[in-house]
């Protein structure tokens, strides 16, 4: 099994471990989640950020790496942290990568049953049409950041193709750097209070007999924004690597591996 196949694993039982949690003890954990779930997440989401903000300077390391070129090599240890830097983001990527792989086949299947009851049977059933959203939105938003590590994004090559290694990888931390992170940082700031205010409210689905997990639904766009930007990260690391005449991992899932681009 991959790494991605564990973590579906983990989260499926984790879900299951919690409803009969919350059936054993006769609906006290919903009663929590009602109640203080929201709460507990805006205490998280503020050591998140202090998180976030400690890690600024990895960040910022690969245009440092990058830009020292220009008056000498940048120290041997610098080479090992970016190679490492990558190594990880590629790895965490690459999991979560595998895991929603999944989300397109329960697309595929979830779609089929609600035709059939609908149309054969007669029957409709809300929240089985409201996962199709779920479905949809998590294979997207979380497969990103792999695709962009599998080279699957839309380019507009015109001469790219024809540029050295380096100029290359001069293009892609330009590119990281002055698009990719202020794109993902805007998301970030314009999702701040649209998820807030979903958390706050425990958001759910507006029919009574929908999926009450809305505010869970709407956290994967700020998500979505932090793996992006870790994964630029990854190739900023390794542009500078190049730009250095350092060897660079390569870290895209191979042929078996590939989780296909969205």
């Amino acid at each position: 099994m991959r790494a991605g196949d564990w973590l579906l694993a983990g989260l499926v039982a984790l879900t299951l471990g919690v409803i009969a949690a919350d059936r054993l003890s006769g609906g006290a954990v919903q009663a929590w989640i009602a109640s203080d779930l929201s709460a507990t997440a805006r205490i998280a989401g503020q050591y998140l950020g202090w998180v976030g903000w400690a890690l600024a300077p990895i960040v910022a390391l690969p245009a440092i790496a990058a830009v020292w070129t220009f008056i000498g090599a940048p120290p041997a240890l610098v080479y090992v942290v970016l190679a490492r830097i990558a190594g990880v983001v590629d790895a965490i990527n690459r999991a979560i990568g595998d895991m929603v792989r999944w989300f397109a086949l329960a697309l595929v299947l979830v779609t089929s049953l609600i035709v059939i009851q609908r149309y054969v049977f007669g029957v409709s059933v809300t929240k089985l049409q409201e996962s199709v959203i779920y479905f949809h939105a998590l294979l997207f938003l979380l497969s990103s950041a792999v695709t962009l590590l599998a080279g699957g994004h839309v380019r507009v090559d015109i001469v790219y193709a024809r540029l050295s290694d380096k100029a290359k990888a001069w293009t892609d931390i330009l590119g990281v750097y002055l698009a990719l992170f202020p794109m993902c940082w805007l998301i970030l700031d314009t999702s701040r209070s649209y998820v807030g205010g979903a958390w706050q409210i425990m958001e759910r689905s507006r029919e009574s007999d929908g999926l009450p997990l809305i505010f869970l639904l709407k956290t994967a766009i700020p998500l979505f924004a932090v793996m992006m930007m870790a994964q630029g990260v990854s190739m900023a690391a390794k542009s500078a690597l190049t730009i250095a005449g350092k060897p660079a991992p390569d870290g895209r899932p191979d042929n078996r591996q590939r989780v296909e681009a969205v």
